[in-house]
């Protein structure tokens, strides 16, 4: 089975905001929208016509069994290809519980009742027509869609478009497609016998439906782009079949060659993973195919790929990135073609994580109201139509689509085991029948539709098209697919750190700090945020003096969209920021309207803007989101900031399959931010640590060698406002993308002593990855402490009150990649020093204690001695006094030893 769903939304957004013309769901108050969010276009109230009503009242007993039909028929439906599990007997469908007999002869008027194309009809004819039209090949669920509209016009569209027939040079195409498909797969199975290729056969059908999508795209003005995302069943013979993605790659990479040029540092995937970015055309209609790469971990990609297109959208400028006055659709520019099995679409799917005990894998659509086409996929003509009635309805009212295309696998999960081991009847069943191309051949050669030779024809030119490209294999030349048309510019990293000037002169700093808490004269603004937020910022950037961590953020953001860059910072409350800090969306108290101040720094179209989206309690799928919006367009600055930093462990999956491999994988750079709170501050277990270990174990620095900027992801534990707002910035400054992990502040948002100038962030100054002491003489120091984060302004408090001035505290900014040059040339300084520590405040089997150590021996010859907590299997205690009592030690070890 395999289900095919249209995305206008991404599942896990409609939940919290059901009709909202967004694809994502931000639960905005304002009547004028935001940028990225139009508003609602109000629908008038459909009404069912008098006419109609009238006789849906006099027939109401005919009426009730059509309903019925129309409710339950799916539940009856020759859905099942083998024939194994037979429709059962359905109640709700028998005419007496209605008041109906079969034997009478007496006629019915059907307007407004049911769509058969004539007028009138007896009971039993009108039986036999619902039977055809809900019990057959070809069934649909859309009763529990709330909207009257969209009901009574799928019900119309489902029923007029079964009373047409594909025309004969549509049929002859369809089968010679699914013939190519067929010959695709054989010739690999002859070719490559070893090879796990996961193909397509007993799916030949699904073509049709994937053909006709296109074309239908193509031939739509609203449509430029498709971006499918599809796990490794049948994946090569789609590519190869509809999206041109040359055989000879694919056949090199059968025979474990390169799929990408050997002076390219990437490390490659395996073979079910490859991918395509073409431009199709039909008949002088053209549209562009993308196919997402893809991990093994099933559904994984789909919220990358909804992200992808949320962000083609914007690169598009259509839809809800429509410009001011011009009105937008929701799913204008692109359309999200998702492609899952059965399943891992119930099974799975981070929506609802459960097995799948309903009656279809399908039914977890009906919480967000899809409809549901249900289709047997021995039946090539109807699963073409259940494409054309998914687009219709997605054309007409901007929603999701679920397409239920039921089909078998003729082998196992991989053509080199025996499935018949544990469904033995089921693949008796498979092995003795047909193929669905030559079944459908043969219908055609029969009907007198076209000639045996007709079909060959096309499949022995396909064959030897095939031929060639493997003839090929040892003269082919891979090629550099990565950055390309909106990502030209941007280079691979090299092994060498670089630096960035990324200050901003005084005036405009001291501007956009003023229009991040600028608001309409007639907002009602809570008096807390007045005096907190509005009155404070005003005070900080026109003194130029103790800004905070939130203001160093707004004016890195600010000064960005100034520049023309986008950006996007999505998570649980991060208008206002999970502490209260951020305050980037305000609410008027009276109204509820919402105001982003920072999209209206000028009157400008050439300013970027803010989206700041509210998400649901979601962390896997919101962060696979936000990756597949930074993979897009390289001017979009894209965070993901979570509640807590533990959260990111229900987004693991993200991480270790996308973020940290992406560009190692498939050349695909990535400049997403993750911001995760941490800090050991007596709050227990959970939401203390953002398991800083695990990240770096995950990166490809090395132990013994110095790191560059091509480390495949940036890890940074910065300990002032100027400093985060550096990174923020470098982040799009720069010529390349990385990934960007940053072990954001809890207690810091507010500490008096982390502040920054103005002057920290003018021209001429950067990130500085290793912060110096500058309240201790190198030449006085006999002791040297390094640390990373927040346990900085601990230790520094102690210093003071105990009035300790041989002792310094150097800072690591940057944990990845490891500054060894930076910290060479503060150790050069303290030529006194004998002792030398790395302190920390988590426990010693976490932070960045078991990563950092080996370097500082390796590369600079230097043997730490540790002070923090012990080892612990989990990263804080619960118990108050013992946190306390921890928390003494640490300081008394840094100090006395």
């Amino acid at each position: 089975m395999g289900l095919l769903v249209l995305a206008q939304k991404p599942l896990f957004w409609r939940l919290c905001n059901r009709g909202w013309p967004s694809i994502i769901a931000l639960n905005y108050h304002s009547k004028h929208g935001v940028y990225g969010c139009k508003p609602t276009k109000e629908r008038l109230i459909y009404k069912v016509p008098q006419n109609i009503l009238a006789n849906r009242i006099r027939e109401g007993q005919l009426y009730q069994l059509v309903t019925a039909y129309r409710q339950h028929g799916h539940r009856k439906a020759q859905l099942d290809p083998l024939g194994l599990q037979q429709p059962a007997e359905i109640s709700e469908l028998e005419p007496n519980m209605y008041g109906l007999s079969v034997t009478s002869g007496e006629d019915h008027s059907l307007d407004g009742i049911l769509g058969c194309g004539q007028s009138s009809a007896n009971t039993q004819d009108v039986i036999n027509e619902l039977e055809r039209l809900y019990c057959g090949p070809l069934s649909v669920e859309f009763q529990h869609i709330s909207d009257l509209e969209e009901r009574e016009w799928f019900a119309g569209y489902f029923e007029e478009i079964h009373q047409k027939t594909m025309p004969n040079e549509s049929r002859i195409n369809l089968a010679k497609l699914m013939l190519k498909a067929q010959a695709f797969d054989n010739f690999l199975a002859s070719k490559f016998t070893t090879v796990k290729r996961y193909g397509g056969e007993g799916a030949e059908s699904a073509h049709g439906f994937y053909d006709e999508l296109f074309r239908q795209s193509a031939y739509n003005s609203d449509i430029s782009d498709v971006l499918v995302c599809i796990a490794h069943r049948g994946r090569l013979n789609l590519l190869t079949c509809l999206m041109k993605f040359p055989p000879v790659v694919m056949f090199r990479k059968m025979k474990g060659m390169r799929e990408f040029p050997e002076n390219i540092k990437n490390s490659g995937d395996v073979l079910s993973h490859l991918t395509s970015s073409i431009d199709v055309d039909y008949n002088g209609h053209s549209v562009h195919l993308t196919m997402l790469p893809n991990p093994s971990h099933l559904e994984a990609i789909n919220p990358v790929a909804v992200g992808k297109t949320r962000a083609r959208q914007h690169s598009l400028k259509k839809g809800d990135y429509a410009p001011e006055g011009i009105e937008g659709h929701t799913g204008d520019g692109a359309l999200c073609f998702m492609i899952h099995g059965d399943g891992a679409f119930s099974g799975q799917v981070m929506l609802w994580e459960r097995e799948g005990s309903s009656h279809h894998c399908s039914d977890i659509g009906k919480m967000i109201e899809c409809p549901i086409i249900h289709v047997n996929g021995d039946f090539p003509e109807e699963v073409v139509k259940a494409c054309q009635l998914a687009m219709a309805y997605r054309d007409k009212f901007r929603k999701d689509v679920i397409v239920d295309y039921v089909c078998y696998r003729r082998w196992g999960h991989n053509e080199l085991d025996e499935p018949a081991f544990t469904q033995p009847k089921m693949y008796n069943v498979i092995r003795s029948r047909q193929s669905i191309p030559d079944m459908y051949a043969d219908q055609l050669v029969n009907g007198g539709v076209c000639t045996r030779e007709d079909l060959s024809e096309a499949v022995m030119k396909w064959n030897k098209e095939l031929l060639d490209d493997l003839g090929k294999i040892d003269s082919y030349t891979p090629e550099a697919i990565h950055l390309k048309k909106q990502w030209s510019g941007l280079i691979q990293p090299s092994s060498q750190v670089t630096y960035w000037d990324t200050g901003v002169t005084l005036d405009l700093l001291k501007f956009v700090g003023a229009k991040s808490v600028t608001v309409p004269p007639d907002m009602n603004v809570h008096p807390t945020l007045t005096k907190t937020q509005i009155s404070r910022r005003l005070q900080m950037v026109e003194q130029g003096v103790d800004l905070d961590w939130a203001t160093a953020e707004a004016l890195a953001l600010g000064s960005l969209l100034y520049q023309g860059f986008n950006v996007r910072i999505n998570g649980q409350d991060v208008g206002r920021g999970t502490f209260s800090h951020r305050h980037c969306m305000i609410v008027d108290q009276e109204t509820e309207d919402m105001y982003i101040p920072l999209n209206h720094i000028t009157d400008d179209d050439k300013q970027g803007h803010l989206e700041a989206c509210n998400s649901v309690l979601s962390e896997e799928a919101t962060l696979g989101f936000e990756y597949g919006v930074s993979i897009e367009n390289p001017k979009i600055l894209a965070i993901w900031e979570a509640q807590f930093g533990d959260f990111f462990n229900g987004a693991q999956i993200m991480i270790d399959t996308f973020i940290t491999g992406g560009e190692a994988k498939w050349l695909q750079q990535s400049g997403l931010v993750l911001l995760l709170p941490h800090g050991i501050d007596g709050a227990g277990p959970e939401h203390s640590s953002a398991k800083i270990e695990r990240f770096l174990q995950q990166t490809d620095s090395s132990e013994t060698g110095v790191d560059g900027d091509d480390v495949n992801i940036h890890i940074v534990n910065p300990t002032t406002p100027a400093q985060y707002f550096h990174l923020l910035r470098r982040q799009m400054i720069r010529n390349f993308r990385k990934p960007l992990i940053v072990i954001a502040p809890k207690g810091m948002l507010r500490h008096p002593s982390c502040v920054s100038s103005l002057h920290e962030m003018a021209p001429g100054t950067t990130f500085i990855p290793v912060l110096e002491d500058p309240e201790v003489d190198p030449k006085s120091a006999s002791k040297v402490v390094f640390v990373s984060g927040k346990h900085y302004y601990t230790l520094q408090k102690e210093r003071e009150s105990r009035g300790v001035k041989d002792m310094a505290i150097i800072r690591l900014e940057c944990l990845c990649p490891f500054p060894a040059a930076a910290i060479q040339e503060q150790l050069s300084k303290y030529i006194n020093a004998k002792d030398f520590i790395w302190a920390q405040e988590e426990h010693r089997n976490h932070g960045a204690w078991s990563f950092v150590a080996p370097r500082f021996s390796n590369i600079l010859g230097m043997k730490l001695n540790y002070v923090g907590r012990g080892i612990s299997p989990i990263p804080a205690t619960g118990i108050g006094e013992v946190h306390k009592k921890e928390a003494k030690e640490i300081v008394d070890a840094v100090f006395v030893g």
